[in-house]
């Protein structure tokens, strides 16, 4: 077995607060926790079966939009691809 790309520590290991409206720290780390909860292969082999078409394309969007918006091509291949490499005949390599 490889060892794997994609990491989840911070949900694990952060204990402050996990809530919405206090403070910008506060709502950026209560961030993290829910999307690394969130993205747990036991809840999405759960939740995705029970999605909508709707509900699936409008989660895509959101997340290629923000993936669009806030990183260059570098840190997309690097961090979300764990590619170090851009493949320009990759059409997501617009990033």
């Amino acid at each position: 077995m490889h060892a794997s790309k994609h990491t989840h520590n911070f949900v694990d290991q952060y204990e402050g607060l996990v809530g919405f409206g206090l403070d910008r720290e506060t709502d950026e780390k209560s961030l993290m926790v829910y999307l690394q909860k969130f993205s747990d292969d036991a809840l999405m082999s759960r939740i995705i079966p029970r999605m909508s078409e709707l509900e699936i394309s409008d989660l895509f969007e959101v997340l290629s939009r923000l993936l669009k918006a806030h990183l260059n091509e570098e840190e997309y291949h690097g961090l979300f691809l764990k590619d170090m490499e851009p493949h320009r005949s990759d059409p997501t390599a617009q990033h």
